[in-house]
C-alpha cells in the first residue's frame, strides 16, 4: 500500500507555445486525416517499446541525479513535437528523509481552447531503491515497467492523436516524484509528490477535465489489470467505459472483471485536490503478497518485463477511449 506526505515546494512554471501549431513528426508514418469518424486506431507498440528503451538508457530516472535531468529533457522534446502547447512546473518538494529533491512535472496539450478535456497521466520517475529485490534492495532498478511503460504509452498516444487531430481536448502529464515514498507505516503522505503538488498547483488556473486516466506499470508480460477501488469510488460509471472498450478490443484478457483494493497512487491526489475523477490502470497481481507485478520495486523490473503485447493492450484501449469521447459515444 502506497501512503500520503506533505509537501514543501517552491515551483516555476513554464508554458512553451508554437504559433504556428505543432510541427510534423518526420517518423510518424501516419497522414492526417481531416474525417474525425473514419479515424483508426493506428497505436504502434513496436514505437511505444521504443520509447520504454529510450527512457531506460538514461539509467535509473532518481531524483537529483543526472539521468533524471536528461529524462526530462527527451520527454519535453517529444512533447513538444506532438502538442500544442507543453507546460514545464519545476519545485521542490522535501522526502520524507527531508531532503530536497528537485521535481518536473511536464505538461503535453492538445486543443487547448476546447473546454472539454480528458487528462491522461502516468509518473516518470523511478524509485531510488529496489527495496523489494532480495539481492541489491539499496540501489535503484530500470523502472522500465514501474514509470517508462505508462509514459511511453502515453507519449505514442501523443503521436498518434497529432497524426489524427480529434477536436476533444486532451491534456498528457507526466508526474515526477511519485516513487520515493516510505514504506513504514507510521510516515505518511511521502509518495506521489509531483501529483499532490500539480493538484494544488495546476499548470494553468482553475484547470478542469471532466475524466482522468492514470497509467502505471503498464508493461509486464501476461499483466492483469483489475477494476482498481478508489477508482470505483471515484468514477464507477467512467471505470467501466473503458473496461467494456478494452473487452470489445479483445483485450478482456488483461482487462479483467475483479475487483481489487483501492491503493494511494497519484489518482488520489487529482481526484480529491483537483476535483477530476481519475482512475488507475495497474498491473495487479493476486499471487503475489503485495498484490502488484512480482517485478514491482525490484531489479527485474528491466527490459525484459516488458511485453509488447501488453503495451498495445493498454495503448489501443485508451487510444479508442480518447477516440469514442471524441466522437461523443460516452
Amino acid at each position: 500500500m502506497r501512503l500520503l506526505l506533505k509537501l514543501i515546494c517552491l515551483y516555476t512554471v513554464f508554458a512553451v507555445t508554437s504559433c504556428a501549431g505543432p510541427k510534423e513528426d518526420p517518423d510518424d508514418q501516419n497522414t492526417r486525416d481531416s474525417t474525425k469518424a473514419a479515424l483508426p486506431n493506428n497505436f504502434n507498440m513496436d514505437t511505444a517499446y521504443q520509447f520504454v528503451q529510450a527512457q531506460v538508457d538514461f539509467g535509473p530516472r532518481v531524483p537529483n541525479s543526472d539521468a533524471h535531468e536528461k529524462c526530462a529533457q527527451w520527454l519535453i522534446r517529444q512533447l513538444k513535437k506532438w502538442s500544442d502547447t507543453v507546460y514545464i512546473q519545476n519545485f521542490i518538494s522535501k522526502n520524507y528523509k527531508g531532503e530536497d529533491w528537485k521535481g518536473t512535472n511536464i505538461v503535453g496539450t492538445i486543443n487547448p481552447k476546447n473546454a472539454d478535456r480528458l487528462l491522461l497521466c502516468a509518473h516518470w520517475d523511478t524509485r531510488p531503491w529496489a527495496d523489494q529485490d532480495p539481492i541489491s534492495p539499496t540501489t535503484p532498478s530500470d523502472g522500465a515497467s514501474d514509470g517508462a511503460s505508462g509514459v511511453a504509452v502515453l507519449l505514442e498516444i501523443a503521436r498518434q492523436l497529432h497524426a489524427q487531430r480529434p477536436t476533444l481536448g486532451i491534456d498528457i502529464l507526466f508526474f515526477d516524484l511519485e516513487d520515493g515514498g516510505a514504506n513504514e507505516s507510521e510516515v505518511t503522505n511521502t509518495w506521489c509528490l509531483g501529483s499532490q503538488y500539480w493538484s494544488k498547483h495546476t499548470h494553468i488556473p482553475e484547470y478542469k477535465a471532466k475524466n482522468g486516466i492514470l497509467l502505471d506499470m503498464v508493461g509486464g508480460k501476461n499483466a492483469l489489470f483489475a477494476r482498481e477501488g478508489m477508482s470505483i469510488r471515484f468514477d464507477n460509471n467512467f471505470l467501466g467505459q473503458v473496461w467494456q472498450t478494452a473487452s470489445l478490443l479483445n483485450f478482456g484478457n488483461y482487462f479483467i472483471n475483479y475487483t481489487k483494493d483501492g491503493i494511494t497512487d497519484d489518482h488520489v491526489y487529482v481526484s480529491y485536490d483537483a476535483k477530476i475523477p481519475t482512475i488507475d490502470i495497474i498491473e495487479y497481481d493476486p499471487n503475489s503478497s503485495s498484490g502488484f507485478a512480482k517485478y514491482w520495486h525490484t531489479h527485474n523490473d528491466n527490459m525484459s518485463a516488458i511485453d509488447k503485447q501488453t503495451l498495445n493492450a493498454v495503448g489501443k484501449t485508451v487510444l479508442q477511449v480518447v477516440l469514442n469521447k471524441d466522437a461523443g459515444t460516452f
